[in-house]
């Protein structure tokens, strides 16, 4: 999920109030209320369509999250989906309508037509503070999550926050992993009974932070499900003159490479760094023939239209020669 910094996000929510101080009036509020020149998150908060539309759904929940809170007479605690916004994480394929939160005994708050209120302990080391904002911890989160989203969604969050606690740039911190998935497991182990806690385990074991995108947690998913072992990732294969290449999926047991292509790469000019389409499909091209000659390894690409069904996969891979042993 590529997001915005929450200081930027946060400056596009607008209240009725601070329209008026820019010279709205509440009939003019109103006309572009209608017109969709205004998007109203909710009652009293509003964003310009025009970056309203140029945002990614986590972050227009993001601002959904920020209007709440703001709107707010008593403290609140953003959970679940969320909180996933506020720690930047990936809600893959979730339609958000509600800004869930979550209140240690029964409140004032309470749930409405765009917010979800849930009851359930909250000791201290379950809170955070993201951007001004009070919510549930990364672990809070992602335990919330992992028991209550969808498998691939849950994955990719798994994945996600993995990633977030030991990525270093190319160098991976294998004690952060071991600390990370030893507090998991311990906070799954004593929530014994609780609703989704298999589906949560089997996550927890599954979860590889290396995946980088959710298309690749979705992708690893839908292998497992065709009968690979899971594969290897971020793969280094020795390139030209000292340079490394690293590829997203190693299949050895079918002597293959695989990647996940967003279409963010090739259509984001800031991922482009400055370089023409032309020229990174060139690249990309170049590389993959040096790697399929290097390696011998068979060279399979897929999007997000193959991840969908794990037939979806089967068919693009077996395109390329590639079937689960």
């Amino acid at each position: 999920m590529p997001s915005s910094p929450a200081p930027v996000i946060s400056q596009l929510v607008r209240s009725r109030a601070a329209l008026a101080l820019d010279g709205w009036t509440d009939r003019a509020i109103a006309a572009a209320a209608r017109s969709g020149t205004l998007v109203s998150l909710r009652r009293g908060w509003f964003i310009h369509s025009r970056e309203y539309d140029e945002l990614w759904p986590e972050q227009r929940h993001h601002a959904h999250v920020i209007a709440v809170a703001r709107d707010a007479k008593a403290q609140v605690v953003m959970s679940h989906s969320s909180a996933a916004v506020l720690w930047g994480l990936p809600l893959y394929g979730i339609r958000c309508t509600r800004v869930h939160l979550t209140c240690a005994l029964p409140s004032r708050i309470s749930s409405g037509p765009d917010v979800m209120r849930h009851l359930a302990p909250l000791p201290e080391s379950d809170l955070a503070l993201r951007d001004g904002i009070r919510c549930t911890s990364l672990s809070r989160t992602v335990f919330d999550l992992v028991r209550t989203l969808p498998l691939e969604a849950a994955v990719a969050v798994a994945d996600a926050a993995e990633r977030q606690m030991a990525d270093r740039g190319r160098e991976w911190d294998l004690d952060a992993v071991f600390s990370w998935r030893t507090r998991l497991e311990q906070r799954l182990a004593a929530a014994d009974g609780a609703r989704g806690i298999r589906q949560a385990r089997w996550v927890a074991e599954f979860a590889d932070g290396r995946a980088q995108l959710p298309g690749e947690s979705v992708s690893r998913v839908q292998l497992r499900r065709l009968g690979f072992i899971d594969p290897d990732l971020q793969v280094r294969v020795e390139g030209p003159h000292g340079r490394d290449y690293f590829v997203d999926f190693g299949l050895a047991e079918v002597r293959s490479f695989g990647e996940f292509d967003g279409k963010t790469k090739y259509l984001d000019e800031a991922m482009r760094s400055g370089k023409t389409l032309e020229q990174v499909l060139l690249e990309e091209k170049q590389r993959e023939d040096w790697i399929r000659g290097r390696t011998q390894w068979r060279f399979a690409r897929w999007g997000s239209e193959h991840i969908g069904t794990p037939a979806a996969l089967a068919a693009r891979l077996a395109a390329f020669g590639i079937r689960a042993p």
